[in-house]
């Protein structure tokens, strides 16, 4: 929908939302205060509770105590893969790629299933040490050594295509990341991966192979805290969106309207999308990418209601979009109107894609409640809870800092509740 479709009062607020200056959300992160690694029990770490305007502290273990009976919590069940591949050249210059994204074969357990060659888009680190040629690596698998190669083919954007293949067919790509690559932690934690990050920088129920950032906010749940939750009749359930690296792009702009957001595939199973409809005003997400992947899935359905472009043929949604639409569809009618899609064409799930970006001024229309990390400073992760909390985020993150709470991805935990 164009700007000619807009209301004049949603014009107006869009402009206002895109005019943020990021230097109003900064505050000082000492760090020492960046945890390098995860508490020894998942549920042990610190749980911040913000509700009524107040704000205390508690373990995470307790969270069951602060989340209404009635409440359905919504987990991302994205799981993290081993996506740093490193490269020795014959000069004895090391080559780091990180793996973003599937390109050929586009679709993700096609790919990580195939025993040909596959191309994926990816981040190089030391680029100016690859000028040309192929790069080779040798992993053992089952005892016998294998060697996986990489070709240099074209740029994407900032990013490139990269070739791999390797001489062994009876080997699929996954397996071969599986053994050659390292998991992918954020360049705050500043240490090499070590054997304890397989572990610890997954989700316990991580099922789908994807993502190069663990969806962090699930670290702390435990099968104890799952237990406390279903005994108190908290419902559950499970997303899928691929956390990518541009998760931890900073904004390096002062106006966040020249910030350009990454974009990110989920999955959501229809039956998923019923139960949100039957617990409207109820849902809490796990997870600021659970968040964005609610709110999308209510401006795809406000899309497909108002007939403004052909789902069959684009089921995404563009970073500003949702403050371009109109503003008075209703959830019910917008998950109906997704439902209805997915009934027409035969599908059980919707497979679609997203780069929106929340900011202060957005209104929320699935979330209630979220569970979440602490977040670095001018980061769109910040203005996302800014847009949750208001102001209150200072209030919230100076409790935290001087409550020695632990920060970013291995820290401390955060209940914000309305």
């Amino acid at each position: 929908m164009g700007w000619g479709a807009i209301t004049t009062k949603a014009k107006s607020s869009a402009v206002h939302m895109i005019d943020i200056d990021i230097n109003d959300y900064d505050y000082d992160l000492p760090d020492d205060r960046i945890a390098q690694y995860p508490v020894n029990e998942r549920d042990k770490s610190q749980l911040l509770v913000y509700r009524d305007d107040s704000v205390s502290k508690d373990l995470f273990c307790n969270i069951d105590e602060y989340i209404p009976s009635d409440s359905l919590l919504v987990f991302n069940n994205t799981r993290v893969i081993r996506a740093r591949i490193l490269f020795l050249k014959e000069t004895g210059a090391a080559i780091e790629i990180l793996c973003l994204e599937p390109l050929s074969p586009f679709d993700y357990v096609v790919s990580f299933s195939s025993k040909e060659s596959v191309e994926w888009k990816c981040i190089i680190g030391n680029l100016k040490k690859w000028k040309s040629g192929v790069l080779k690596t040798i992993f053992k698998y089952r005892g016998q050594e294998y060697n996986l190669f990489a070709e240099k083919l074209n740029p994407e954007g900032e990013a490139w295509r990269i070739k791999f293949s390797w001489d062994c067919h009876q080997i699929s790509f996954g397996e071969v990341i599986e053994v050659t690559g390292h998991i992918p932690l954020p360049p705050y934690i500043d240490r090499d991966d070590e054997e304890e990050d397989i572990e610890r920088y997954q989700t316990v129920y991580s099922s789908i192979r994807g993502s190069v950032a663990a969806p962090t906010a699930g670290l702390h749940f435990t099968e104890n805290v799952f237990g406390k939750l279903h005994e108190k009749g908290i419902k559950t359930v499970e997303l899928t969106l691929h956390v990518g690296a541009g998760t931890f792009q900073p904004v390096k702009t002062n106006n966040i309207s020249q910030h350009e957001m990454h974009c990110e595939h989920f999955i959501i199973d229809a039956s998923t999308i019923e139960l949100l409809l039957q617990n409207q005003q109820k849902i809490i997400s796990v997870g600021t990418t659970s968040v964005r992947t609610l709110e999308s899935i209510y401006w795809l359905g406000v899309k497909i209601f108002l007939k403004t472009s052909d789902p069959s043929k684009d089921l995404s949604l563009s970073q500003w979009e949702a403050y371009k639409m109109i503003k008075t569809i209703s959830v019910t009618d917008s998950l109906n109107a997704l439902l209805l899609f997915l009934k027409e064409h035969g599908k059980t799930s919707l497979q679609a894609s997203t780069s929106i970006i929340i900011v202060p001024g957005y209104e929320f229309r699935l979330t209630n409640g979220m569970v979440t990390n602490f977040h670095q400073p001018r980061s769109t992760l910040l203005l996302l809870i800014s847009a949750w909390t208001g102001s209150k985020w200072k209030k919230i993150y100076s409790f935290a800092l001087n409550n020695s709470f632990r920060f970013l991805s291995y820290g401390d935990s955060s209940l914000l509740l309305k």
